[in-house]
Order: structure tokens, then C-alpha cells, then sequence
């Protein structure tokens, strides 16, 4: 079951492509975040959508907005994918547990083992205020993030 609009979202605690620990927490009362779940780094659609976000970063990452980019890779994978794309953003793995926040999401495709392509906005008191999932060949649409967040 995907989390619903207007639910608390799950925290969670997973590494970054540095190795640093992120908290969906540590963002409550300071930032809105866009969550984006997409399947696995160095595929064509997912490439692009997060090259996309990368051109239009400011529009995800700045003073009240957070992007964090979770996929079921390990964080070496994600470090290489991230310096390849020049991707600045946090990619965040949910490799071990395997799938254990894609899950908790509702987005994990059990039958892939991988994340499906999940978005969700997620406001300052972490509740979800926007979601969109999409299947693994289907990219998503930047504007509609953007409305999103402008709605917040």
C-alpha cells in the first residue's frame, strides 16, 4: 500500500553517497522535502529524470525545500553514478535492509526487487501532501513537483 496524501510520512535512516547517515526527521520543522524513489542508477529513464532534477535544482534544493533520491542500489554504486551525472543532491540506498524504506513507502516492486518511480512532497511537519507513482518505464513530470511544492 502506497502512503497516502495527508499521512505522517515514515522516518526512516539511510546513507547518502558519501556515506553520511540522512534522517527524513532532521528536516521536520525546518524544510518541505521532495522525496524521489526511482528504480536503479545507470538506467536510461532514471538517468534522465534525475539529470533533470539536476538542471533544475534550484528549484528542489534551496533555503525550504530538501531533495533526497532514494534507490535500492548500494552507496559505492551511487557515489560513481553521482560524480558520472554530476549529481549534488543527496542519493540516498536503501540497499540493506533490502527495500526496507521503498517499502514502507509502498513503492518496492517485490517481483524486481527494486523501488518503482515514487514521488512524494512531503511538508515541514512531515505529513504527505502531494504523491505520484508511476510504473518502471514511465518517467514522471518535473512540473508537477513544482506545483506541488508551490501549493505548500
Amino acid at each position: 500500500m502506497t502512503i497516502e496524501v495527508g499521512s505522517q510520512a515514515p522516518d526512516f535512516e539511510l546513507k547518502d553517497n558519501h556515506g553520511r547517515t540522512v534522517r527524513l526527521s532532521e528536516f521536520r520543522g525546518e524544510k518541505n522535502v521532495v522525496l524521489v524513489f526511482y528504480p536503479f542508477a545507470f538506467t536510461g529513464v532514471c538517468t534522465g529524470e534525475l539529470c533533470a532534477l539536476r538542471d533544475e535544482l534550484p528549484r528542489f534544493e534551496n533555503e525550504g525545500t530538501q531533495l533526497l533520491a532514494v534507490s535500492n542500489d548500494s552507496i559505492h554504486t551511487l557515489r560513481v553514478f553521482a560524480e558520472q551525472e554530476g549529481l549534488e543532491y543527496p542519493l540516498l540506498s536503501d540497499f540493506w535492509p533490502h527495500g526496507e524504506t521503498s517499502r514502507a513507502y509502498g513503492v518496492f516492486d517485490e517481483d524486481k526487487g527494486c523501488a518503482v518511480r515514487g514521488t512524494f512532497v512531503i511538508d515541514k511537519e512531515g505529513v504527505v501532501r502531494w504523491s505520484v507513482v508511476n510504473g518502471l518505464p514511465d518517467a514522471r513530470d518535473l512540473n508537477d513537483y513544482v506545483k506541488a511544492l508551490e501549493a505548500l
